[in-house]
């Protein structure tokens, strides 16, 4: 399974908004300019995120957007499907010979345990030099 832009570009405006939990709107502008992304790039993506109910838009001159959850009530497998569909890893599985089948079914399954223990909040708090080690990722 491959990760389009999609997904990662849509990972990154969800852990910017769980760091910021709690402190009021983030606009997509910000976002985009602490990632050195497209703001209008962005915005394609945040339309799906705000109908999947996972963030709310708050308008206004201080406007911006905010979670709809607490940081750990969002996994990574949530913000994935919304932004890239079903998790695959290849289509048709049903015409697979039977041990082909189980493979791509156990490769399925693994990917899909990492996203959906995976939340935003181990994301947002996940440091290179701090104390990470008991969260580990395994796939």
């Amino acid at each position: 399974m491959k990760i389009s832009t999609k997904g990662r570009y849509g990972l990154t405006i969800m852990i910017e908004l769980a760091r910021k939990h709690g402190e009021g709107p983030t606009s997509l502008k910000c976002i985009a300019q602490t990632h050195d992304l497209s703001e209008h790039y962005l915005e394609q993506l945040i339309a799906p995120l705000r109908n999947a109910g996972l963030v709310k838009s708050i308008r206004g001159a201080y406007g911006g957007y905010v979670l709809a959850k607490e940081p750990n009530q969002i996994t990574s497998g949530d913000i994935i499907r919304v932004l890239e569909g079903p998790i695959t890893p290849v289509e048709g599985i049903e015409d697979e010979e039977p041990a082909k089948r189980e493979l791509w079914i156990r490769i399925r399954d693994a990917i899909k345990d990492v996203l959906d223990s995976t939340t935003l909040e181990d994301l947002a708090s996940y440091s290179e030099n701090g104390n990470n080690d008991s969260y580990m990722f395994y796939i």
